[in-house]
């Protein structure tokens, strides 16, 4: 019996077809979802590009009508007898032009052209015309917000506040997870569990007690109901750690205990150092969540202006200038509370979703 050769399915200039058609298809596929990433941060970066070009306008652009969205001012055109006129967009047979309005009329309007300094007549009825603008940033903005608001002074509430919590926090957690995560607790999962399920206790619910209390004790006014709750540990941050600290190899420990080291040594030289990725997501998640509470910071801190925060002191700014058709200033102030926050997260943000990542879990 002779041996036959079996034909192949697919010829070779059939497979590279199908090859090329395969990556066309995925190319596709990947440009769909990247156009549809792109749109979501586009529909979510609306708010905060609103914010920015908002920072620099002034009262009279915030009130003119079909004004553009940038920061801009109506241009003007200043004589050579030293008057000053303002420049609007006249459509003329030569196309649309800028023209100074000099002796505005129902019917007819006479213009100068600010390129030869000639009148010009256009019949027509001015107000219909739309102003010309230039682009025009004002930064005095944010100088005037720093004046008024205190910014100095917001700033540094704020980190005091933010940077002993979040030390607070981070110490207490870490602690805590390395404890059900590393010892044989009796009863442990149902405490864990019974940790966990404070998560879904609104703020709210604690607040009237938690108030009673603190008032009771003489805190209220002060700093101290804001930094010394977070030194018990937040049932998140403690999950966030467990999940971490349960991914790394027992053995280490055991290495350490042969050594001698005893639980808070194996904690410091073996836990903590592998775990930076963890704990500074903790800290930011911890430190973001400070900067921006304003519910606790108005309760209790009621009456004592010079220990407001951030979100306190903008708020009342809000409430000041927003109304009186200042919202630029607002939007400003909106913006150099952000500055932080921004720098912190991009110098750490490498180190920060490694931590999400690993530990599995994304808030």
């Amino acid at each position: 019996m002779t041996d036959k050769a079996v034909p192949l399915s697919l010829t070779d200039s059939e497979r590279k077809r199908s090859s090329r058609t395969s990556t066309f298809r995925f190319g596709i596929s990947r440009l769909g979802v990247t156009l549809f990433t792109a749109s979501l941060a586009m529909i979510f970066l609306l708010p905060l590009a609103y914010m920015v070009l908002t920072s620099a306008k002034d009262s009279a652009q915030m009130t003119a009508l079909n004004a553009p969205l940038w920061p801009a001012s109506p241009q003007m055109y200043t004589a050579a007898d030293g008057q000053t006129y303002q420049i609007y967009e006249v459509p003329t047979t030569a196309g649309v032009q800028n023209l100074a309005l000099e002796k505005p009329g129902r019917i007819q309007s006479t213009f100068i052209d600010p390129a030869t300094g000639q009148e010009v007549g256009w019949q027509g009825n001015w107000r219909s015309l739309s102003p010309a603008w230039a682009l025009d940033v004002k930064l005095d903005n944010f100088t005037q917000v720093l004046d008024v608001l205190n910014f100095p002074a917001l700033l540094r509430n704020t980190l005091v506040v933010a940077i002993l919590g979040t030390i607070g926090a981070v110490t207490s957690a870490v602690v805590v997870a390395f404890g059900f995560a590393r010892f044989r607790i009796p009863g442990k999962n149902g405490l864990f569990l019974l940790m966990i399920m404070t998560i879904i206790l609104p703020f709210q619910v604690l607040l009237i007690p938690q108030y009673i209390g603190f008032k009771a004790i003489g805190w209220t006014g002060t700093w101290l109901p804001l930094i010394v709750p977070h030194f018990f540990a937040n049932a998140y941050n403690v999950f966030l750690l467990r999940q971490y600290f349960l991914t790394l190899p027992r053995e280490l420990d055991q290495a350490a205990q042969v050594d001698g080291a005893s639980p808070l040594r194996i904690l410091w030289s073996v836990i903590v150092p592998q775990a930076w990725p963890a704990i500074i997501a903790v800290a930011l998640f911890h430190f973001f969540f400070t900067w921006n509470d304003f519910f606790a910071p108005l309760v209790y801190l009621s009456g004592h202006p010079e220990l407001a925060t951030m979100t306190v002191g903008l708020q009342a700014f809000s409430a000041v200038y927003a109304g009186s058709g200042s919202g630029f200033l607002t939007q400003a102030a909106a913006l150099l509370a952000l500055i932080v926050p921004v720098a912190i997260f991009f110098i750490a943000q490498r180190v920060f979703m490694r931590g999400v990542v690993i530990s599995g879990v994304e808030k």
